[in-house]
This record gives structure tokens, C-alpha cells and sequence, in this order.
């Protein structure tokens, strides 16, 4: 790989794998997503996504091989350093504090970034910028009418809206978004979509999906992992007319129009 090539790398594993006890959750897999691409990570159920994702975000320690985020190692970073780095997430089930309102919740995230979370409380209404900048974002992402509501009175999609608006508060470099979609009922779904559609250009998103309407409409290049290895990678059009891919999935609809 030439230096000009992997200043174009955001994201990167090497030969990444995960062991738990006898049992091997990712096998040795490798995947580069490049600067401001929309790469999406499928598979069937029990593929090892969800493993993956906990090894690159730090949640889990690597068996063997390694993650760089634009190029540095953060393989044993710890989850918070590699925030700071420039990686954010949103989970499959949100994690959320119930209690705060949606501009106490960004407002957070704004002030971590800021370094000044442990005063947070106390500063909230006296830092006009903190509250201005949670402000200006939630109305970015449809969250403007409820921002001052408890986050446990919201719809369950305006949670999932909440929930990229905090990760997004973060600055991020790199994005990885764990099915957005997911729970969120059929009439609060195109809000979801119409989001994640207009997430910013220079923002790195990394999107793993179950919803293959969503990873069609989004996604410039798909990575397919089957029992905890990279199966197959490709661009969508790749991607859609693979008959592996299909055959994998077991009749699940794997189609793209």
C-alpha cells in the first residue's frame, strides 16, 4: 500500500480476531474504508458483526491483529481515547440517559469533547456556545420541537435520532452506526433514513445493517462477514447480483432495484 493510498484510509483492521475461550467470534479479518465513504458491514444472524464492532470501538480486546483509525494504531486504546481520536457510536439498543432532556444529552457530549464534562451541570446555562451548538444540532436532526422533553417521553425513533445527534456532537472522523433502524416502528422509519441520508459528507460511516433497503439506498461499498470472516466485499451492484451472497443469507431478500 503506497503512502498517498493509506492517507485515504479512515478506518482499517488487519487481520483482526477474537477469541472466547474455544470459540471464534472474528476470524482474522481485514477491511479499509476510505475517507468520507459510506461503507456498510452485513451478514446473517450470529455473522460476528456485533463482535466487530465491539473490537473496533474498544469495548472488546483483540485476540490478535490490529485497528487504525486514519492511520494510527489504537488497537489497545481504550474506548474513550478512541472517541477523542475520532471515533463515535450508536448501539442497536440505545443507551440513552432516560432522565435528561435531549439538549442536556448533546449538551454533554458537546461539553466531553470540550473537556469540561465533569462541570457540565453546573455550566450548562452559563456556556452559551455549549448550548447553542446542542441546540443548532438538534434542530439539524428533527429534534428541535422536543429538545427540552425527557429523553423517556420521546418516540422511539426521535430516541434513535437523539441517539446520532450525541455521537455526532463528538466531532467524529469515523461513524458506526449499529442498525439505526432497528425497533423503530414503520410511520417513524423514513425519519430514521431521511437522517442518515444527510449525515455529513466529510464524516467516515461505517453502517451495520439488517435493513437491506437502507444499505442499498446508503452504502457505496458492502462488506459481507459469514461465521466471524470477511466473506466478500464489493460495491452495491457487486454486492446485489452475487448469488453467495443470496445463498448466504438463506432466502432472506437480498435485492437492489
Amino acid at each position: 500500500m503506497t503512502v498517498a493510498s493509506e492517507s485515504s484510509i479512515a478506518l482499517e483492521t488487519r487481520g483482526l480476531t477474537k477469541d472466547f475461550g474455544g470459540f471464534r467470534a472474528n476470524s482474522d479479518v481485514s477491511i479499509a474504508v476510505r475517507r468520507g465513504s459510506r461503507h456498510a458491514l452485513i451478514g446473517p444472524n450470529g455473522a460476528g458483526k456485533t463482535t466487530f464492532v465491539n473490537l473496533l470501538t474498544g469495548v472488546l480486546s483483540a485476540t490478535a491483529g490490529s485497528v487504525l483509525l486514519g492511520g494510527e494504531d489504537v488497537t489497545r486504546a481504550s474506548p474513550q481515547a478512541r472517541v477523542r481520536k475520532g471515533m463515535a457510536r450508536t448501539f442497536q439498543i440505545n443507551q440513552l440517559f432516560a432522565d435528561l432532556t435531549p439538549l442536556e444529552t448533546v449538551a454533554l457530549a458537546v461539553s466531553e469533547r470540550l473537556g469540561t464534562g465533569a462541570q457540565w451541570w453546573r455550566r450548562l446555562g452559563t456556556r452559551s456556545e455549549v448550548v447553542d451548538e446542542a441546540a443548532e444540532l438538534l434542530t439539524r436532526m428533527r429534534l428541535g420541537d422536543v429538545m427540552t422533553r425527557r429523553t423517556a417521553q420521546l418516540p422511539y425513533g426521535k430516541q434513535r435520532l437523539l441517539e446520532m445527534a450525541a455521537a455526532l456532537a463528538c466531532r467524529p472522523q469515523v461513524l458506526l452506526l449499529d442498525e439505526p433502524a432497528a425497533g423503530v416502528p414503520e410511520d417513524e422509519r423514513h425519519e430514521i433514513l431521511d437522517m442518515v441520508e444527510a449525515l455529513p459528507a466529510e464524516v467516515t460511516v461505517v453502517l451495520i445493517e439488517h435493513d437491506m433497503e437502507l444499505v442499498f439506498s446508503f452504502a457505496d461499498r458492502i462488506s459481507v462477514l459469514v461465521q466471524g470472516a470477511l466473506f466478500t466485499e464489493g460495491t452495491v451492484d457487486e454486492i446485489a447480483r452475487d448469488p453467495r451472497v443470496r445463498t448466504v443469507y438463506l432466502g432472506e431478500e437480498v435485492v437492489h432495484a
